[in-house]
């Protein structure tokens, strides 16, 4: 289902057009008003008014997390707080966060790319919607709730409660969409499996899951458990939120809201632009923001544009899910390991859950590696300590042979390693700065 036929399927030459005309716009916007991009395109020799072209676009200055980090809270909005209705932030867990502002009119066009990335798998006024985001400063949960009511959908805030209520909520009050993180939708799924509970009991039968990396066999696996029809999307706080990408009944990669937001991907080493297909850092400049446009902003989240069109109709480029982030990627050995690879080969060996979690640690200058893995239920039930040690060694072997990655394989019990309320597992536990 389209939810804006007149822009999700405008013509190539019209949309680049568009996005042109909207881009001259934000330029002037954030020269005028935001004196950190009028200081870095002055530095620069920048002159926007010979920007008259998408191509001109990468003549541009790429803007960072550590920019917006030293704007904090206030000097990166291009409008008065007094228009400002709407605030959220990142987490800043390194830091000062990034203080994102929402005008009226944003959040109106927030809640109208949210509704196309619902509309997108099915979701519609028929349908009962269970967002299990946190409603906190993230922006996760508003921006699927507000979304979902554009549709007129019924909409359930279950963020914040226990599993239990969760699954309580949705047996109940017969949730049709589940929108979380996948990692949360395997976690209710292996509750439902403990309660002896089957799938079909629910009514469920969409599920919408981002704000992680996962990969094709956590789909599947998923979709096993649930007894649904899993999709993907990408959003992220600095450049909106949920509603910047979304996966349509293809599932052949995820649409840019190309009306609204302009995307390239870049060697995060060399920082050029490469052509579509190829793998990269993904970077978006926003066209349409009024309080907080940014210009090339690194996300640092890894993907590329995929080639070709949909089926759909939809002409908006896809960029595949994303495979990882530069920042949590791991070089061991001289290679570049992304957690999100190491879940792939977990999921090849029956009896492993989908939740592990990697420590790094330093001995004599040596980095440790040690891989908790948690196991299924009846594991322990037979046998113990024998199997144990095989199946750990099935999996060191694995890891080994598969990856090249050498580490301590630790076997945990199920739901043992933390996840936080939204059900997200810090898979990277670096503790090399304690262990010099």
């Amino acid at each position: 289902m389209i939810y804006s036929r007149e822009y999700e399927t405008m013509a190539r030459e019209d949309l680049e057009q568009l996005q042109v005309e909207r881009l001259q716009i934000t330029l002037n916007q954030v020269y005028r008003n935001v004196k950190f991009f009028k200081t870095l395109f002055d530095d620069k020799h920048i002159d926007i008014s010979e920007v008259k072209s998408l191509e001109d676009l990468s003549r541009l200055p790429l803007t960072t997390k550590e920019d917006l980090k030293h704007s904090y809270p206030y000097e990166a909005f291009a409008v008065p707080l007094r228009d400002i209705v709407r605030i959220h932030s990142t987490s800043g867990t390194t830091g000062n966060p990034i203080v994102v502002g929402y005008t009226k009119n944003d959040l109106n066009i927030w809640s109208s790319l949210v509704g196309r990335v619902l509309s997108s798998v099915g979701i519609d006024n028929n349908h009962l919607v269970q967002i299990a985001f946190d409603y906190s400063q993230s922006t996760g949960g508003l921006g699927f709730h507000y979304g979902a009511e554009k549709l007129g959908a019924s909409v359930i805030p279950a963020s914040g409660e226990q599993i239990l209520k969760q699954i309580k909520i949705m047996k109940d009050y017969r949730s049709s969409a589940l929108i979380s993180t996948p990692g949360y939708a395997l976690h209710i799924a292996s509750e439902l499996e403990a309660l002896g509970i089957d799938p079909h009991e629910l009514n469920l039968s969409i599920g919408l899951f981002g704000a992680e990396p996962w990969s094709e066999k956590m789909r599947s696996e998923i979709e096993s458990k649930l007894k649904i029809k899993a999709f993907d999307n990408y959003g992220l706080s600095e450049i909106i939120g949920p509603g910047v990408a979304y996966e349509c009944e293809c599932r052949c990669g995820m649409h840019v809201n190309e009306d609204h937001f302009i995307v390239e991907v870049i060697n995060p080493d060399t920082l050029e632009v490469l052509p579509e297909g190829e793998e990269g850092e993904l970077v978006f400049t926003t066209v349409t923001k009024q309080a907080f446009p940014l210009i090339r902003y690194r996300t640092g989240d890894i993907s590329k544009i995929i080639p070709g069109s949909c089926d759909c109709s939809r002409t908006f480029r896809r960029i595949e899910r994303v495979s990882g982030r530069i920042d949590d990627m791991l070089i061991i050995d001289g290679n570049n390991i992304f957690p999100s690879r190491i879940e792939e080969l977990l999921f090849e060996i029956e009896g492993v859950e989908p939740h592990f979690q990697i420590i790094l640690s330093r001995e004599k200058g040596t980095t440790m590696i040690e891989l908790k893995v948690e196991i299924s239920p009846d594991f322990f039930s037979i046998d113990e300590i024998r199997r144990a040690e095989d199946f750990r060694k099935k999996i060191t072997n694995h890891m080994s042979t598969r990856l090249g990655l050498r580490a301590k394989i630790t076997l945990v019990e199920p739901k043992s390693i933390g996840r936080s309320s939204g059900g997200k597992v810090c898979r990277v536990v670096d503790l090399r700065e304690d262990n010099i």
